[in-house]
Order: structure tokens, then C-alpha cells, then sequence
């Protein structure tokens, strides 16, 4: 199995298991070694009292994005910190995407960069987390030699 065949093995395993993101519709875009994009669509329910998009579904359609990318390598990993900065507000009906980049990884801590932005390619938010690996596999039994990517 390459890394290509191996995040999306674990994607698929990780989206199988995620009510959360799936029962907010988001939909994984692409999946690639530490590499994931995330759609949504701003609904009613995600609707604030200022009319905008309340911005804990942006950060979550930044989070899950975020586990996703650093869930590609067969290992375990949740989100050790992360913050996001909001620039613009979004609104009903906003096509959203989430779309996130390791920038570093080392041992059991990595650094992943998420850039959200609208169908119009404005940026909406930009998201920064630090990740940790914990036990256990995305794939139990899966081969290890055949797991690890180059890091």
C-alpha cells in the first residue's frame, strides 16, 4: 500500500466513525498524506442572531478537516491545541471548504495549517493545530512496516 492508498484507507475508516462531521453534511473534497479538504454548506441551523455563520461550525468544519489530514499515516491522532483567527463572516448558503496542510511532523507532535474559505475563494478563517498521536491504529492489523511514511 503507498501513502496516497494508505491516507484514504484511513479516511475512509476515520468518516465511518465520525457522526459528528458527517451529520453536519460535510463531505471530505480530497484526502492525501497529511493532507485533507472538507466542504459544507452554511444551512439555517448554522445561522447566528447577526445572520452570519456561527463561527463554531467554521471551526469545526476547520477541526474536522484538521483530524482528517493528521489522520493519514495510520496512527491515532487528536488535536493537542488549535485556534483559529475569523476574517470574514460567512452567510447563508456559503459553500465552505476547509482545506488543511502539515506544515511539520515529528514523533507523536505535529503542525497543521487550515485555510477555510468560500465559493468565491475569500478567505474566512484561518485555523492552526498542534496535533498528538495516542495508541492504537486507524487500521488495526494493517502491516506496520507498510503503514509508516516517510516523515
Amino acid at each position: 500500500m503507498n501513502a496516497q492508498e494508505l491516507a484514504q484507507a484511513c479516511a475512509d475508516a476515520m468518516w465511518e466513525e465520525d457522526a459528528a462531521t458527517r451529520g453536519l453534511g460535510m463531505e471530505i473534497v480530497s484526502i492525501g498524506p497529511g493532507q485533507a479538504e472538507l466542504a459544507m454548506t452554511v444551512t439555517k441551523t448554522m445561522v447566528n442572531g447577526h445572520n452570519m455563520c456561527h463561527g463554531g461550525f467554521i471551526f469545526t468544519l476547520a477541526d474536522s478537516a484538521f483530524a482528517f489530514s493528521c489522520n493519514t499515516y495510520n496512527q491515532r491522532t487528536v488535536a493537542q491545541h488549535c485556534a483559529v483567527t475569523f476574517i470574514v463572516s460567512a452567510k447563508l448558503g456559503d459553500r465552505l471548504t476547509a482545506r488543511a496542510v502539515e506544515r511539520h511532523r515529528r514523533g507523536r507532535s505535529g503542525i497543521y495549517d487550515i485555510t477555510v474559505t468560500r465559493q468565491d475563494g475569500t478567505v474566512i478563517a484561518e485555523f492552526r493545530g498542534h496535533s498528538r498521536t495516542i495508541e492504537g491504529e486507524m487500521l488495526p492489523g494493517l502491516n506496520k512496516d507498510a503503514a509508516k511514511a516517510p516523515r
